[in-house]
C-alpha cells in the first residue's frame, strides 16, 4: 500500500485551494473544476469542493467540519516561514518547542483545519526525517 493524499471537501475550493498555494508557495492543478491538487515531493494534498462528496455518498463529508485532523508541512525554517504568513491567516500558536522534537507554528485555513508548519529541531527529530 502507498500513502497517495490526504483530501480537503471545501465549501469554498477556490479560497481553500489560493489559501494552501500561499503556504506552500507552489501553483496547485486543477484536475476538475470541482478538485484540484497541490503535489510536494512527499506528499499530495488534494481539494474536492462540496459537490463531490455526492459522487461517493452523500453525507459521508462536510466541509468546515474537521476538528481532528492537522495538515502538517515540513519547512526550512519555521521562524521565516510564520513571518511571512502571520498577517495573512488566522494563527493558532507562535513557532514554540514540541515535546516530540519538532519546531512548529500552527495556523486556521480559510474553512477551520489547523496547518502546522515545522522544522525538525532536536537531533532525534533531524534524524527521523533525514535533515540537518
Amino acid at each position: 500500500m502507498k500513502f497517495a493524499s490526504t483530501r480537503l471537501v471545501c465549501a469554498d475550493i477556490g479560497s481553500m485551494v489560493a489559501f494552501y498555494e500561499m503556504v506552500a508557495g507552489t501553483q496547485a492543478e486543477w484536475l476538475a473544476p470541482v478538485f484540484a491538487e497541490i503535489v510536494t515531493p512527499s506528499a499530495t494534498l488534494a481539494f474536492g469542493s462540496a459537490e463531490t462528496v455526492a459522487l461517493f455518498k452523500e453525507g459521508s463529508a462536510e466541509p468546515a467540519a474537521n476538528r481532528t485532523a492537522i495538515v502538517e508541512f515540513m519547512v526550512e525554517d519555521v521562524d521565516a516561514t510564520f513571518e511571512r504568513l502571520k498577517d495573512r491567516a488566522e494563527i493558532v500558536h507562535e513557532p514554540k518547542l514540541m515535546p516530540w522534537g519538532n519546531r512548529a507554528a500552527q495556523f486556521r485555513d480559510p474553512e477551520g483545519t489547523v496547518v502546522s508548519l515545522f522544522q525538525p529541531a532536536t537531533d532525534a527529530a533531524k534524524q527521523r526525517f533525514g535533515a540537518r
